[in-house]
């Protein structure tokens, strides 16, 4: 299974982009919230989540962890498919989209394409546990746009050795405090802290 791909982009649009990585040009589905993350970008690393069924290989790109797992909590609803989870994380931020779901705002839902009244509310019964174990404010924090910083910082302090859930609180507490620090700023504040 794939984790990530990196490479330089060929060509992108609001539901895919296409990553070249060794001469390979990988076609992949995004959803809005990660075209605007990329838009600008000329080379870009995707988390992915592979789709194999009899007729077809998908690939689904993410411009952050938290995303992908939104998604995958998403597909494992009854009756929701890979094409409405991403229609579904198109329509809404993550952010807004765990916060509906936590609150139980079935409106929300049913104002995305596709989602009736009994879908939306299978999404909140289903979802309301797995999604609540991580806070919500980490997904307020997610939902702004020090993601990138945020998910860059975090992979080099995992890289260096530390844990993740420690590197997390601590990120999220400067970046909290200082949401305008560079990567590098917020990898050596971090450093002190850990």
């Amino acid at each position: 299974m794939y984790e990530y791909i990196s490479g330089k982009i060929v060509e992108h649009g609001p539901a895919h982009v296409v990553i070249e990585n060794n001469g390979l040009g990988y076609f992949i589905s995004i959803s809005l919230y990660t075209f605007e993350q990329i838009r600008d970008k000329k080379e870009v690393t995707l988390l992915v989540h592979e789709q194999i069924r009899e007729d077809a290989y998908n690939l689904f790109g993410f411009s952050g962890r938290e995303e992908r797992e939104l998604f995958r909590h998403l597909i494992s609803v009854s009756g929701i498919g890979a094409n409405t989870a991403r229609m579904m994380l198109s329509s809404v931020s993550p952010g807004e989209l765990t916060t509906a779901i936590l609150s139980g705002n079935t409106s929300l839902l049913q104002g995305i394409k596709g989602i009736g009244a009994k879908t939306a509310q299978r999404v909140i019964i289903e979802l309301k546990d797995k999604i609540g174990k991580s806070s919500v404010d980490e997904m307020k924090l997610f939902a702004g746009p020090n993601n990138t910083v945020r998910e860059e910082a975090l992979s080099a302090l995992v890289m260096l050795g530390f844990v993740r859930g420690a590197s997390q609180k601590v990120v999220d507490k400067i970046l909290a405090a200082q949401p305008e620090l560079s990567v590098e700023q917020l990898i050596k504040a971090s450093l002190k802290m850990l």
